[in-house]
């Protein structure tokens, strides 16, 4: 049987639990901002590429993220048709930052392929479950995890976008624009938005147990 939240709670973070938690996402957040300056003043042979720290890093963040998700879905069993949906989200994007690897050692646009595998079995179940998907979504919109993960995907998707926009830069840089400068705004941003999410998807995951303790022990 799937778990849904109980009814009218409101289940409160303490405040032991959050300095914690806010000490804990402090270190990754300055633990990848150090990462990525260590990647510029050291390895610039691969700085910003697809072997480099930002890019590998990335990728292990959306694992990490999708794998948590599918944790809840399928061993907690709570949220299934909304933790599928950002499951498909989170899947694609880490699908997605392997597009140069696939294109170069499998063809090109592999990686679309297996998105549209991921995305159009996850949105068709979702819309055939749609009652129970509104239902479960009205439960995690009011969560803090539904806020960090709102602000992960507009960071990653909207602002990196227009922040690493090469025009931008030119116009800013003028005649000494070079790339680089291009690439580590945008990718850094992504990287801090790719954070946000995991960071999230971490968040719903201790709201989930605390869920299925609550049936548990009711």
């Amino acid at each position: 049987m799937t778990q849904t939240p109980p009814p009218g709670h409101p289940w409160p973070i303490g405040f032991t639990s959050t300095c914690i938690r806010a000490t804990l996402y402090i270190l990754l957040i300055a633990g990848l901002a150090q990462g990525a300056f260590i990647e510029a003043l050291h390895y610039p042979e691969v700085r910003f590429s697809e072997y480099g720290f930002t890019e590998l890093t990335q990728s292990v963040l959306l694992l990490t993220a999708s794998l948590l998700l599918l944790y809840i879905r399928q061993l907690l069993r709570v949220l299934p048709t909304v933790t599928l949906l950002m499951f498909a989200f989170t899947f694609s994007s880490f699908i997605r930052e392997q597009d140069y690897f696939l294109d170069t050692w499998v063809a090109r646009h592999t990686w679309k392929v297996l998105v549209a595998l991921v995305v159009v079995p996850s949105l068709f179940w979702v819309i055939r479950e749609r009652r129970r998907f509104v239902a479960e979504f009205a439960s995690y919109a009011n969560s803090f995890s539904f806020g960090l993960f709102a602000a992960g995907v507009l960071v990653t998707y909207v602002f990196s976008r227009l922040y690493g926009r090469g025009a931008f830069w030119e116009a800013i840089l003028q005649e000494h624009y070079v790339r680089t400068f291009k690439d580590a705004a945008e990718e850094v941003v992504e990287l801090l938005g790719y954070a946000l999410i995991l960071i999230a998807v971490i968040e719903l995951t201790l709201l989930a147990r605390q869920w299925v303790l609550a049936r548990r022990a009711g």
